[in-house]
C-alpha cells in the first residue's frame, strides 16, 4: 500500500539534510553522532513559516505563509539543502471571497491574513493550491483554492471559498493526504478566536482537490495542557500500517509553539496523543525557537524528513528547518529534539511511583531509591550509535546536602549522575554524556549518595 501527503505528493516528497551537520550550543559533545546533531541553522534563514514541500522532476518546491509583500512565498532547490527564494508571489490575486487588504499585525510586516499554502499535482501541469485567507462576508479567515500550469504559479484563484465555517471560528490550515487513489483534506476550525474548541477535520475531496465530498470527521482537539487554547496545522502520514497525525500547538507567536503527534489504526481515528510533544523550544535546546507549522515529506535518499518553522533570535521571522525523522515502532524521533522517557513508565525494584505536586513532567516520579539493590531501568532507543546527552529530571531534598544515583548503561558502570540540593519537587536538570548502540539500550539508575527522585530522563 502506497500513500503520500498530497501536496507533498504522490511522489512521496522531500526535504533531505544532507548538509554538513554542527553542534548546537550546549546540547551535544564534539562526539556525538550526526543523527542526534540539530542542523548548523535553518535551510531558509528568511521569513518563511509554514512551509510546504512538492517535488517535480528534479526540483523541489516549497511554498510559505504571506510576507513581504507576496501573498505566498516559493523557493526552489535540487537538494533540499541549497534553497533559491524567488521573487516572484505565487498566488498574485486571491479570490473574490478573499478581503486583500485586512491586516494581522501579530503576524509581523506585511502579513495580510494569507496563511499556510498546500500544493500538489492533479496531472502533467496541472497544480492545485490550498490557501487560508480572510473572508469578506463572515470577516472570519476560510479556504480557498487556485490552479496553475506550472509549480511556481501563477496560480488562478477560485472565486468562492472551499472551506468556510464562521459559526466555528472559521478555518485555516489545509493540507492533504491521498491514499488508494482517494486525496483527502484536513483543516483546522479557527475556534481560538472566539473561545471555542479547535478541532482538526478530515474529508475526501474529489480528484482535482476543488470540492469536497463524502462524510467530514473530527479527529482530535486541544486536549492537554501543553497544546493551550489550540491544536492546528495538521499533517497526516502513514508510517507502516499506522497513521500518524502531526500537529502543532500553544500560541504561534512565541517560544511556547511546538509540534505533537498522534496515532490510529484507521485512517478516521480514533487518534491517541502522545504524552508529550514531539518538538518544543526546550527539545532543541534553545537552538530552535518554537518549532511548528510542520510537514514530513521523503528525502531524495528516502528517509523520511521533517520541514518546519522556527523564530529567529530576535523573534522577527519565522526560518525554515529540515531535520532527519527516524522511527521507533509509530514513535516519531527527530533528529536534534529530546525524545522524553517518563520515569514512572519504567521498570523499577525497591522503588515506588508516587503522585507529585510541583509541575513533575506527566504528574508522577519515581522515588524510594534508598537501597542497594535499589534500580530503575528505562529502556530507550537511538536510531545509530554514537555519544548523546543525558538529561535526568530530579528533585534532591536530603538534608545531608548533594546526592547522587550509580550510573549503567547495558549493563556496565558508567559513574554516577549528580544532583546538588533543591527541595523535593523543584525539579530540576542533570546532564551528562552517555555512549549508546543503535537500537534499544538500557540506562539504570541505583542508590549513590543521600536521597533523590527521578521524573523522567530525556535522550538527545
Amino acid at each position: 500500500m502506497t500513500q503520500s501527503r498530497s501536496g507533498r505528493g504522490a511522489l512521496r516528497l522531500a526535504a533531505a539534510v544532507t548538509a554538513t551537520l554542527a553542534l548546537a550550543a550546549g546540547l551535544l559533545t564534539a562526539t556525538v553522532t550526526p543523527a542526534a546533531a540539530v542542523a548548523a541553522g535553518p535551510v531558509i534563514d528568511q521569513n518563511f513559516a509554514d512551509p510546504d514541500v512538492m517535488k517535480v522532476g528534479r526540483t523541489y518546491y516549497a511554498y510559505a505563509t504571506n510576507s513581504d509583500g507576496r501573498h505566498i512565498r516559493w523557493a526552489t532547490s535540487t537538494d533540499l539543502v541549497t534553497w533559491s527564494v524567488q521573487d516572484s508571489d505565487a498566488l498574485p490575486t486571491l479570490g473574490a471571497w478573499a478581503d486583500p487588504d485586512w491586516s494581522f499585525p501579530p503576524g509581523g510586516s506585511g502579513d495580510h491574513g494569507v496563511w499556510a499554502p498546500e500544493v500538489f499535482a492533479t496531472g502533467p501541469r496541472s497544480y492545485v493550491m490550498w490557501y487560508t485567507a480572510h473572508d469578506r462576508a463572515s470577516g472570519k479567515q476560510c479556504i480557498g483554492a487556485a490552479t496553475a500550469t506550472a509549480p511556481g504559479g501563477p496560480f488562478v484563484p477560485r472565486d468562492t471559498s472551499l472551506v468556510c465555517t464562521p459559526e466555528t471560528g472559521g478555518a485555516i490550515d489545509a493540507s492533504s493526504f491521498t491514499e488508494n487513489g482517494r486525496r483527502y483534506m484536513l483543516w483546522k476550525n479557527d475556534g481560538n478566536c472566539c473561545a471555542q474548541d479547535t478541532w482538526l477535520h478530515l474529508q475526501q475531496v474529489s480528484a482535482d482537490g476543488l470540492r469536497r465530498t463524502g462524510a467530514e470527521t473530527e479527529l482530535i482537539k486541544q486536549n492537554k495542557p501543553f497544546e493551550g487554547t489550540l491544536v492546528e496545522a495538521p499533517t497526516l502520514w502513514k508510517h507502516g500500517s499506522t497513521y500518524v497525525l502531526f500537529y502543532s500547538a500553544n500560541f504561534f507567536g512565541n517560544g511556547s509553539y511546538l509540534s505533537g503527534y498522534a496515532t490510529s489504526t484507521s485512517l478516521r481515528g480514533p487518534y491517541t496523543k502522545a504524552n508529550a510533544p514531539l518538538m518544543t523550544t526546550d527539545a532543541f535546546a534553545g537552538s530552535v525557537r518554537g518549532p511548528g507549522g510542520q510537514d514530513v515529506v521523503v528525502g531524495p535518499d528516502g528517509t523520511d524528513r521533517i520541514v518546519f518553522h522556527g523564530w529567529n533570535p530576535g523573534f522577527t521571522y519565522r526560518a525554515m528547518y529540515s531535520q532527519r525523522l527516524d522511527w521507533q515502532g509509530s514513535r516519531p524521533i527527530v533528529a536534534g529534539a529530546k525524545v522524553r522517557y517518563e520515569a514512572e513508565d519504567a521498570t523499577f525494584t525497591r522503588a515506588n511511583a508516587r503522585y507529585a505536586a510541583g509541575g513533575a513532567s506527566n504528574g508522577v516520579v519515581v522515588g524510594g531509591i534508598d537501597f542497594d539493590d535499589s534500580r530503575v531501568t528505562f529502556t530507550v532507543y537511538v536510531p545509530r550509535a554514537g555519544s548523546y546527552r543525558l538529561y535526568t529530571r530530579y528533585a534532591n531534598g536530603s538534608d545531608a546536602g548533594a546526592a547522587s544515583h550509580t550510573l549503567s548503561v547495558n549493563g556496565a558502570a558508567a559513574g554516577t549522575v549528580d544532583y546538588p540540593v533543591t527541595g523535593w519537587d523543584n525539579w530540576q536538570v542533570s546532564e551528562r554524556t552517555v555512549t549508546l548502540r543503535a537500537g534499544n539500550n538500557t540506562i539504570s539508575y541505583g542508590k549513590g549518595a543521600n536521597f533523590a527522585e527521578l521524573d523522567a530522563i530525556d535522550i538527545a
